[in-house]
């Protein structure tokens, strides 16, 4: 069954598949962050590799993120968030690959903020089938550097942040893999509310994607994928439907908002994440270790991490329900 979805997946992607930004050009210093210089420059190279520990699909599973040099660094905060101001790109750390239901995530709680997968009632969590798709409908992530602030309400809207990255939705035709870091770009975003706290969904695509040059900002989007936008709007409204829980709604009426106004969302999540990271705001069960930041509350050398080595362990196998199918 995902072996199928994952071919379809891909044939069907297939198929269907600026603005001056003069101000952010003055935050660009504002934007950057102290880094080691021996690591920074191995970190810029982009020669990450990931490491597992436990099996896929277990509670113990973890993904952490290693260079060639053996060091562990977290995906959290010392993957270079890398903003462009001329072409309006970013990192992303793939969490999860289009069409599958597995929900993984940056844990933000454990040191070296590895991959795992979400818990709830002791079990992990698997997101449920909304037709016509199998699991999540596009390839998801997170961008490093950022953090939605749970203790300070948006700019614009009266929610708090839920504490984690910004989730990135990429829209390109590639199946991509667990905790691969891709340079994107940025289209625009969508403002969900989830369990009344703000959720934004940063819609990107791969520069490497045969689409990427004809993508330039979310109006794009409508005109060349058409339907895409509003299959996504509507994934996100019913997908927690068939756990008991009501329709997620929208900010601004379930508006997308424009790469630009995006790029003003990344820079202020961007600086919330330097607030987190430089001990101006409370951490709480945050995990704020990390390799590159020097001066920072938790800059450290993970050494007892870095001596890990991969386990190789079969996956455990995926309960047959995952396969269900709901219809809305």
């Amino acid at each position: 069954m995902h072996q199928f979805y994952k071919k379809l997946g891909t044939d069907i992607a297939k198929k269907m598949f600026t603005a001056p930004i003069a101000r952010l050009a003055l935050t660009q210093g504002h934007l950057s962050t102290s880094s080691s210089s021996s690591l920074a420059s191995i970190l810029n190279s982009r020669k990450y590799t990931s490491i597992t520990q436990g099996r896929k699909y277990t509670p113990d599973f973890k993904n952490y993120c290693k260079l060639p040099n053996g060091e562990v660094v977290s995906y959290f905060h010392d993957i270079p968030l890398e903003f462009n101001k001329q072409d309006g790109t970013v990192n992303m750390v793939v969490e999860i690959p289009r069409w599958t239901n597995a929900k993984f995530e940056i844990n933000t709680k454990i040191e070296g903020n590895p991959i795992t997968q979400d818990i709830k009632k002791g079990k992990v969590r698997f997101v449920n089938n909304i037709f016509p798709h199998h699991g999540y409908m596009h390839n998801y992530g997170a961008i490093p550097q950022t953090w939605e602030d749970p203790t300070v309400k948006n700019s614009s809207l009266d929610l708090f942040g839920d504490g984690d990255p910004l989730d990135v939705i990429e829209i390109g035709s590639q199946i991509l893999e667990l905790g691969q870091v891709k340079k994107v770009k940025i289209l625009g975003s969508l403002a969900l509310i989830d369990d009344g706290e703000l959720d934004w969904k940063i819609v990107v695509i791969n520069v490497e994607d045969e689409a990427s040059n004809n993508l330039n900002d979310i109006e794009d989007v409508y005109k060349q994928f058409p339907q895409l936008l509003e299959e996504t709007r509507r994934w996100f409204k019913l997908y927690k439907l068939p756990t008991g829980k009501p329709e997620n709604t929208f900010a601004f009426d379930g508006e997308y908002k424009s790469k630009l106004e995006t790029l003003e969302i990344i820079e202020e999540c961007h600086q919330s994440w330097k607030n987190l990271i430089n001990g101006k705001t409370d951490s709480k069960k945050i995990s704020t270790k990390n390799s590159t930041i020097e001066g920072s509350i938790g800059y450290t050398n993970f050494q007892t991490l870095s001596s890990i080595t991969e386990e190789n362990l079969p996956d455990t196998e995926i309960p047959s329900e995952v396969d269900k199918i709901y219809y809305y």
